[in-house]
């Protein structure tokens, strides 16, 4: 009887035994993406040459239009980049003669007015706002310098037809360039906060709107 009873005991234990060993650990949740800062323009006022300080505030204005939240939209190519490594659009995708994609696939197929959570792990939510769309191909910047881009955004031609006054607002205020700090689940924010970025631009227009060398 106690021989039976042993033989029960260490059959069960190794059933379950074998039954926690086939249950796979739950993933561990995903570290949030680490936020970068910006400076502020007040930081820069110890800067005594106002062609100087103008560069130097643009500089650390290019850590938000070199990020990959304002590259990925802005291709050279005509076909949207994706995450913070830059990699192809998936599906493949161009922009279209509108910006919002080829006809029978406008880019509103999949990306709607705001961030929609997923429930993927290499996709963790698609991104989202009432004017999604690529920038038009005069406003290209991939590949360019940040000089390059300077000189470029504050050219009417190749900035929307905007000037200074108009940038700053876009830059500042509007809401898809705003989306670069709400990206959306798996993507890391634009540095700092469009507030911040904004005071960056209204203080390099104010120092003259000098660009960094090409």
């Amino acid at each position: 009887m106690r021989a039976t009873t042993l033989v029960l005991v260490v059959g069960v234990l190794l059933a379950g035994g074998a039954l926690t060993a086939g249950v796979r650990a739950a993933d561990p949740a995903p570290a949030a993406p680490q936020v970068e800062t910006l400076k502020s323009a007040a930081s820069f006022a110890a800067i005594g040459d106002p062609a100087a300080r103008s560069v130097a505030l643009f500089t650390e204005a290019g850590k938000v239009i070199a990020s990959p939240r304002c590259l990925n939209c802005h291709p050279v190519q005509r076909a949207p980049t994706q995450g913070d490594d830059r990699h192809p659009h998936n599906p493949p995708m161009v922009a279209g003669q509108s910006g919002h994609g080829p006809a029978g696939l406008p880019c509103g197929s999949c990306h709607g007015p705001a961030n929609v959570p997923t429930w993927g792990q290499a996709v963790r939510s698609i991104p989202g706002d009432p004017k999604w769309a690529l920038a038009p191909a005069e406003m290209a910047w991939q590949g360019r310098s940040l000089g390059a881009i300077c000189a470029q955004l504050k050219d009417p031609a190749r900035n929307g037809g905007r000037g200074l006054a108009q940038l700053h607002d876009h830059m500042a205020n509007d809401h898809l360039v705003g989306w670069a700090w709400s990206p959306g689940e798996g993507r890391r924010p634009a540095p700092g906060t469009q507030a911040a970025f904004g005071q960056l631009i209204q203080a390099w227009i104010d120092t003259g709107a000098k660009c960094p060398k090409a």
